[in-house]
């Protein structure tokens, strides 16, 4: 019914103007009849700038008509009496149409340029959206709603050749568009445009090779802007396959260069453990005259590096899980204050020469947390405060609400860190170059640690002053 009332309103309208110019001219102002047909001729151009040349001539020969019948005497007939009004009447036909058609062809030239202004800049947001994604199985699912949401279309469909699967946008484009279609479009290579039905098919392309196919549902794009749309669709995936396969590539050299360095350091540091263990253990089975507080400190030196062996092997394990993404945690909700009392009372070792101050805010929420991971964070911290510290210089742990989470710090009073190591020092096995070789350490320490705060869902983080100490920090959501 809208395509049948619509040209008839038109036709309507086109009488109408045609009808009002006479009108106002005939009975109100009587002007020449040259005037008149410079009204007509701009109704004319009037109506073939705002619909089309069909209207613009229909509106022509009626104004023709009505100039001859109105104002080229003899009045009230369809004849003229003077041959320079027939040529007049035939100049005013043939300068109506033409004029319309020229008008017709700028606007249609006009609107022709809007649309592809505005599917450029479409293809534009289309190509950002694009480029968001490297990982290509996000990449894939997002194509069809990205493709509805910049162009405006109802439906979208991909097909891919490498893996022949399709990725749809919603339940109505899985009916618009068959596999065996979208299969056909991409073996063919060659696109398919219903216009009636403003269904579109387009392979996607790189260069010669045909690598998928794209259906589109509620489609006027131009075949310019399909094609378009097919590259730009092709280049991403193989762009975010390629950014795939580097990362895994990457990936692994990264991993075989962090066990060999775990390897250089674990072996660095077992030495002097075992040294230790190992030259006591032969003190004690020589034949030496050891007294009974001698044999004890032996025995407790064995003893405390045999300590230390198990702990470097638990880091070097619990590297390799984080990096295996393996650790599990147990999260429930506790208060912080319970893995600080856990954590004191576990590095007595760390803190026996340092005074230690404590300050936790009133009223602090609990946090969903795995109590022993979080207290190993904190053994972390307190570990190297003790050991970067001068004994008897205090350590101070605060607790305290800021903007829905808990931070939790540890401040000590050693030599600081430079700005530049600050952003190094949470990387594995870095160790500050002024300390490294003064203090015993593997630098998996704080790495272990940032992993675990980030699990939590938290941050951790220091600011540090030379010469004046530094304070680690790391929160956590309240629950």
């Amino acid at each position: 019914m809208k395509r049948i009332l619509d040209p008839v309103l038109r036709l309507a309208a086109s009488a109408g103007v045609v009808a009002a110019v006479v009108l106002v001219y005939f009975r109100w102002l009587h002007v020449n009849a040259a005037t008149v047909g410079f009204t007509f001729l701009l109704a004319v151009l009037f109506i073939s700038a705002l619909w089309s040349l069909a209207y613009a001539i229909f509106t022509a020969v009626l104004a023709t008509a009505a100039y001859n019948y109105f104002f080229l005497p003899p009045l009230f007939k369809f004849t003229i009496a003077d041959p320079q009004n027939w040529i007049a009447l035939m100049a005013f036909l043939v300068t109506a149409i033409t004029a319309s058609q020229l008008s017709y062809r700028a606007r249609r030239s006009m609107v022709y340029a809007n649309q592809r202004r505005r599917e450029v800049e479409r293809l534009y947001a289309f190509s950002q959206q694009l480029w968001l994604s490297e990982n290509v199985f996000e990449l894939l699912n997002q194509i069809p709603k990205h493709i509805v949401d910049s162009f405006q279309v109802s439906g979208a469909a991909l097909f891919l050749d490498a893996k022949q699967e399709t990725y749809f946008f919603d339940d109505r484009s899985r009916n618009l568009f068959p596999l065996d279609q979208l299969k056909a479009i991409s073996d063919r290579g060659e696109p398919v445009l219903d216009r009636p039905n403003r269904i579109c098919y387009m392979p996607l392309r790189m260069g010669v090779r045909t690598v998928g196919a794209l259906g589109i549902a509620g489609c006027e794009l131009s075949r310019e802007t399909l094609e378009a749309t097919g590259s730009l669709v092709a280049i991403s995936i193989e762009r975010a396959n390629t950014v795939e396969r580097l990362t895994k590539s990457e990936a692994a050299r990264e991993s075989d260069r962090l066990r060999s360095v775990l390897l250089d350091s674990v072996t660095h540091e077992f030495r002097t453990p075992l040294t230790a263990i190992k030259a006591s253990a032969e003190t004690l089975l020589s034949e030496a005259d050891l007294d009974k507080a001698q044999t004890k400190d032996l025995l407790l030196v064995i003893n405390q590096e045999s300590d230390r062996l198990n702990r470097l092997i638990g880091e070097a394990g619990e590297v390799a899980q984080l990096d295996a993404h393996e650790l599990q945690f147990h999260l429930e909700k506790h208060q912080i204050g319970e893995a600080i009392d856990a954590a004191v009372a576990s590095s007595h070792t760390a803190l026996r020469q340092h005074p230690l101050k404590m300050a936790l805010a009133d009223g602090l929420p609990p946090v969903r947390m795995d109590v022993a991971r979080i207290t190993e964070v904190l053994n972390h911290l307190l570990d190297n405060a003790g050991k970067y510290s001068q004994p008897e210089t205090p350590i101070h742990i605060t607790a305290e609400l800021r903007n829905s989470e808990v931070v939790t710090s540890v401040a000590d009073h050693g030599p600081g860190i430079d700005e530049m190591e600050q952003q190094m020092i949470f990387e594995k096995f870095y160790r500050g170059r002024n300390q490294r070789m003064l203090i015993q350490g593997t630098g998996m320490g704080l790495p272990i640690a940032k992993a675990i705060v980030e699990l939590h869902g938290g941050k951790i983080g220091v600011t540090s002053q030379l010469g004046r100490g530094s304070v680690f920090y790391f929160s956590l959501p309240a629950a």
